[in-house]
């Protein structure tokens, strides 16, 4: 083939202008940042056109749920993989002939907002609680209204197409009202009731949290071993137990808080925990300090942990004097000698939750302030639960010795640091006589994951939605949901049983919260009976004054405007808010279900209930999967989705977790600015969303290399195909050559492959076999092979005709089928050679005939590229020993054996290896090549040396087949 550029000599003809090189508008550079808001601007509103052709064409309905991101700054990295997943499968759907229903949304509520609210007051002066709920709240609103509108505007800029102008948000007046009334189905059901137990509390953001609010941090703890005195033995031992007044027995509990000392109430022991009384011989020697144990004091631990507690304890030396059957056994509290007011008995409680694994065998129980302390306290008849710690962290007034220290700080620079309190119970401890040892130790601790401070259980009355009562369907909530879980398609398929074993421990759903920015339970309590008011009128007028002013009605409005005929004096207004999640998981209840003016929204729409896909990372199986699944089946009977899929966490390129403060994050802003959309898109096909992924700048430079591989191969398409039009379509497969059908044999087969992969939505698996098409089959085999036909054959030859015919059925499903993952870039290629041909992103995905499957021609170019490698190697040692110049001054044979060259049968070698001839022998075991020099006249258009150069008198320079081809060009032009 004719090198175009090259200078023909003076006395020859220039035959440059006869060769049919590529020629196409489309740049070889993306210039992504500029070209994409172009673009945008072009596609104006896409996805109102996209749904409007479906619909038209009685398109199947396809339902995404967008799971809200929280409206409160600019995009990150995590947003761009959610969105851009999302906008995959959005795509991918319309692709496929689906119409989509995907509307975007906003979570707008909750503390991170608040706190920015409180700062800005504080930096005007202003506290919090001399700024009205009313102001307050409209800050709030304010806000969050800012960074919706912010989002939105980067999130179209990435691609995402979606019902933008009908979006939702959790703070719309139609969406409050429609949570209140989400709400109100568990009031009326019985559901929802009002304990008092130890919940989560954060004293830094004053409110209690849910488990899906609460995160896990390394944290060092002070360790303390307490004695608590014996006072009244068991009957096992009613004389001698307290017989050595001089010592009397204690036993010993092992507490990480010590601040709990005071609330204590109880010792738990576990009843199959083997116990025995031991006594001190000797302590050990040469300590720097005095320790706080003696020989001759008594101590009640658990053997299997004994020798550990004496180690603690600097004892040297013991003995054990018999078993003890804990049973029976009654306390004084170790700070009894220092207050009266600790002078109350403390029992000994039976308790499975027990072990002795670690400690003392013995647990420290404290009601008030533990989940399993609370459940023993109240299972051995106690009723009276004490309040030790107030909402913000610090001991009660009535609180003897420690009134007024804080737990936590909760304001200034040591905000979310441990206070006063625990160093001030041990010394205390000390005074008293009854700390025996104490230590630090290095575990996990729960914290707020908005505040990231650290939260303490502490006994509140809150508001909970019952797991395991009975509804309607006789089932429980827990017993529903599990059923949904089991009915939901996952993927990947492990996010079933991750789920399923949340909701299986989950304690009953804590929904109530004691801050101002959120939906209200908005509901009245009968002082006397102390339980909600079930009147369908007043929930009504409730939901109606809520959907016409928001939520802040319910604040600012009087109780009578509810009430109607009721005595606002015998009714509580319950001021709490609802857990952001009770939000969220109702979201499905005002986007999938109607909206319609009677709801408060501008436009009316049918019912697209349950939804086929929610979409989020994988630690939502905790957060909003989970409370969807909830809120479903507590008011439906179901899940609101019929498929769920996770993706994991972005990291940086060391597999380390991003941090500001470490300076390792990628901002997908900057990646847009510098690159363009579809670079950042084509990461997110790339990675593996199932699991963590990693970014950085070395492997967007890998996607980068990506990237130009399509365009540069969608280009050489287009300029393969410039001019090309129907008359030119060669429609008889049965004429096309071998190469030809094997390039359409392998478009049927990634047909299949990349529908499939749409379905089930593996994306990675539509962009890397289409990668790999790209640079295998198409530029290393058949642009290589077909360049001398398409540049150098007459237009009507069938050679050439095939060629072109089979690039437009390539070219029309690279750019469908990388539609979704790379839009910008295929619309260009689209608009490029179809300027009024519509939106690349209008498609589907073109049929592909099944007489396009040949495993035939499939099975002869893999024996074609198996003789193929060893022939290029051979040229390129030929052309690197400067034997030749290029490959068509080369003539090899080519000995192979004869099961390999059945291959060759109807081909021209020659062809295939872009060599002027070639001869092909059969024989031997292995490939072997001879590269010998063609030893024929150099055609002056197509360069190849062969025989019939200068066969036709008309144009001595050229083969016969270039010879032909110029004539039929100049009698094209006259």
């Amino acid at each position: 083939m004719a090198d175009a550029n090259e200078t023909p000599s003076s006395d020859a003809r220039d035959y440059r202008e006869t060769v049919f090189l590529p020629e196409t508008p489309f740049p070889m550079r993306g210039g992504l940042p500029q070209k994409e808001p172009v673009i945008l601007e072009q596609w104006g509103d896409l996805y109102g056109a996209l749904r409007a052709q479906r619909q038209a064409e009685g398109a199947p309905l396809y339902v995404l749920h967008d799971g809200p991101p929280y409206a409160n700054g600019d995009i990150h990295i995590g947003h761009a993989l959610n969105k851009t997943l999302k906008d995959f499968v959005v795509r991918s759907r319309f692709l496929l002939g689906y119409d989509v229903d995907y509307v975007p949304g906003w979570d707008c509520h909750g503390l991170p907002i608040e706190w920015k609210i409180e700062e800005e007051f504080r930096s005007k002066g202003r506290r919090k609680d001399e700024v009205s709920k009313d102001e307050f709240r409209a800050a709030c609103r304010a806000y969050a209204g800012k960074y919706i509108d912010l989002q939105r505007d980067q999130f179209k800029r990435l691609g995402v197409v979606g019902d933008f102008a009908n979006r939702y948000a959790t703070m719309d007046y139609a969406s409050e009202a429609a949570i209140v009334a989400e709400f109100h189905k568990f009031k009326n059901s019985g559901q929802l009731y009002r304990g008092s137990k130890p919940v989560m509390w954060s004293p830094v953001e004053r409110t209690a949290l849910a488990d899906a609010e609460i995160e896990y941090h390394d944290h060092v703890s002070p360790t303390i071993w307490v004695k608590f005195p014996v006072i009244a033995a068991s009957d096992d031992h009613p004389d001698d137990l307290l017989a050595f007044r001089s010592a009397t027995p204690a036993i010993v509990i092992w507490t990480t808080t010590p601040w709990t000392i005071p609330a204590n109430r109880a010792i738990s022991y576990g009843p199959e925990i083997s116990y025995g009384l031991y006594e001190v011989t000797a302590m050990e020697e040469g300590l720097e300090f005095q320790p706080w144990a003696a020989p001759g004091d008594r101590l009640i631990v658990a053997d299997k942990l004994a020798e550990d507690v004496f180690k603690a304890a600097k004892i040297a030396a013991w003995t054990r004097i018999y078993d003890i059957n804990p049973s029976g056994l009654e306390c004084v509290h170790p700070l009894a000698a220092l207050d009266p007011g600790y002078s109350f008995s403390v029992p000994l409680l039976s308790g499975d939750h027990v072990t002795d694994d670690a400690g003392t065998g013995f647990v420290h129980t404290a009601p008030g302030h533990g989940a399993d302390d609370f459940e023993v306290w109240k299972a051995h008849g106690h009723h009276e639960v004490p309040d030790t710690v107030d909402p913000d962290g610090a001991y009660y007034p009535g609180v003897p010795l420690f009134a007024g220290l804080k737990v936590l700080e909760t304001e200034g620079k040591k905000t979310g640091k441990f206070g006063p309190a625990n160093g001030a119970v041990m010394e205390k401890l000390i005074e008293a006589g009854n700390l025996l040892a104490r230590g630090r130790i290095e575990h996990t601790y729960p914290h707020s994951w908005r505040s990231k401070a650290p939260v303490i259980f502490r006994n509140t009355p809150q508001w909970f939605i019952r797991m395991d009562q009975p509804l309607k369907s006789g089932d429980t909530l827990r017993e529903t949901a599990l059923k949904s879980i089991d009915a939901t398609a996952f993927h990947p398929g492990q996010g079933r049983n991750r789920i399923r074993s949340m909701v299986e421990g989950r304690p009953d759903w804590l929904v109530s919260r004691q801050r101002a920015w959120g939906t209200p339970l908005a509901m009245f309590i009968d002082k006397q009976t102390g339980q909600p008011l079930h009147d369908p009128e007043v929930d009504a007028r409730i939901v109606k004054a809520v959907a016409e002013g928001g939520a802040d009605v319910w604040f600012t409005a009087p109780d009578s405007d509810f009430l109607g005929a009721h005595d606002p004096a015998r009714f509580e207004k319950v001021e709490d808010i609802l857990d952001v999640w009770f939000d969220s998981g109702s979201t499905h209840a005002f986007t999938l279900d109607p909206r319609t003016a009677e709801h408060g929204y501008a436009g009316d729409r049918p019912a697209h209930w349950p939804a086929d896909l929610y979409l989020e990372g994988s630690d939502q199986h905790r957060g909003w999967f989970q409370s969807s699944l909830l809120e479903g089946c507590g008011t439906r009977g179901r899940a609101p989705f019929k498929a769920v899929l996770t993706h994991g966490f972005t990291l940086d390129e060391n597999g380390e977790k991003m941090s500001k403060s470490r300076g390792n994050t990628t901002d997908p802003l900057t990646i847009i600015k510098e690159s363009g959309a579809d670079i950042l898109r084509l990461w997110v096909a790339l990675v593996d969303y199932s699991d963590d992924q990693r970014i950085g700048k070395q492997i967007l430079q890998t996607t980068v290399d990506a990237y130009r591989k399509l365009r540069n191969t969608v280009r050489y398409l287009l300029g393969a195909l410039d001019g090309f039009d129907e008359a030119e379509r060669l429609t008889d497969y049965d004429q096309m050559p071998p190469l030809e059908k094997f390039i359409l044999h392998r478009l049927w087969e990634l047909d299949g492959q990349v529908r499939k992969a749409y379905e089930e939505y593996r994306f990675q698996d539509v962009v890397r076999p289409v990668l790999e098409f790209c640079s295998g089959d198409l530029s290393a085999l058949y642009f290589d092979i077909r360049k001398d036909a398409l540049y150098c054959d007459r237009p009507d030859s069938v050679r050439r005709r095939a060629a072109r015919t089979v690039m437009d059925e390539v070219f029309a499903r690279l750019t469908a089928w990388l539609a979704p993952l790379t839009p910008f870039t295929m619309e260009e290629a689209w608009t490029t050679r179809f300027q009024d041909g519509g939106s690349n992103c209008a498609r589907v995905i073109p049929a592909t005939p099944e007489h396009w499957r040949n495993e035939a021609e499939a099975e002869r170019w893999s024996g074609v590229e198996t003789v193929l490698k060893v022939v290029n190697d051979s040229l390129e040692a030929a052309r690197r020993d400067k034997a030749i110049g290029g490959a068509l001054d080369a003539w090899p044979t080519v000995t192979a054996p004869a099961v390999l060259l059945a291959a060759f049968e109807g081909l021209d070698a020659a062809e295939v290896f872009r060599t002027s001839g070639a001869e092909i022998v059969s024989g031997g075991e292995a490939v072997v090549v001879v590269v010998k020099t063609a030893d024929f006249p150099k055609c002056a258009r197509s360069w190849r040396r062969v025989p019939d150069v200068g066969s036709d008198p008309a144009y001595p320079e050229l083969s016969a087949r270039d010879a032909d081809a110029v004539r039929a060009w100049d009698a094209a032009r006259g």
